[in-house]
């Protein structure tokens, strides 16, 4: 079976346990999945993978017409007997025979109540940041004559090398990139309307698609 599941984080909202103890969780909206290719370690792909999709594509023409996808790529959903599907991924897969193209995996069928996930998504674009706001630093000092406020200082050296160094932390485009949380547990699971529950906070806004796997470490 495969080990994670495309979704949609939703919102943020907190459950009670058994014991009465209250949990700030991320409501997620995890599959159905459709399998679009699986690849084998024996073929020419050399290693094994599955490639799932989430959310079909609408056709056009008010659903009369063709789906709205490229030629290329409506031709390798046909190739693999598969509905086109607007996000896909490729997971590996673990244990077992993998499921055949065309495929429906439920949230259910592949995590469970207590168990670990880490989950992959893109974080929230704040443009352009400054290194305060970026990296933290912190500012200087608010006394008379002080033109360092929230100013980043010394950047470099002087003739050696008489540059900056690649990779040094200051000012620019910050979030919209790719970020993963690890180890949040799932304190419920919803199959009946797809929904996941897991404690915490998971990167990207509402309506963000998200990654969840198995954790990879501690799970």
């Amino acid at each position: 079976m495969i080990d994670a599941i495309l979704g949609k984080k939703l919102s943020m909202t907190q459950i009670w346990d058994e014991q009465g103890n209250c949990h700030a969780v991320t409501v997620i909206e995890a599959g159905p999945c459709q399998v679009v290719q699986v690849k084998s370690k024996d073929g020419r792909d050399g290693y094994d993978a599955v490639q799932i999709g989430f959310e079909p594509r609408p056709a056009r023409n008010g659903g009369k017409g063709t789906p709205r996808v490229t030629k290329p790529m409506l031709g390798h959903f046909k190739k693999h007997g598969a509905e086109p599907m607007r996000v896909l991924r490729e997971v590996p897969c673990s244990g077992g025979e993998a499921p055949a193209p065309g495929t429906v995996v439920k949230v259910n069928e592949v995590f469970e109540q207590g168990q670990k996930v880490d989950v992959v998504g893109t974080s929230k674009g704040r443009g352009f940041a400054g290194c305060i706001k970026r990296h933290g630093f912190r500012r200087g000092p608010k006394t008379h004559g002080s033109k360092n406020y929230r100013e980043p200082g010394s950047t470099g050296q002087s003739t050696t090398p008489g540059h900056v160094i690649k990779g040094k932390r200051m000012a620019g485009h910050y979030g919209n990139a790719r970020a993963t949380v690890r180890n949040l547990r799932v304190l419920k699971v919803e199959p009946e309307e797809n929904l996941l529950y897991v404690k915490g906070a998971i990167p990207g806004p509402r309506g963000g698609t998200v990654l969840v796997r198995k954790a990879v470490v501690g799970g």
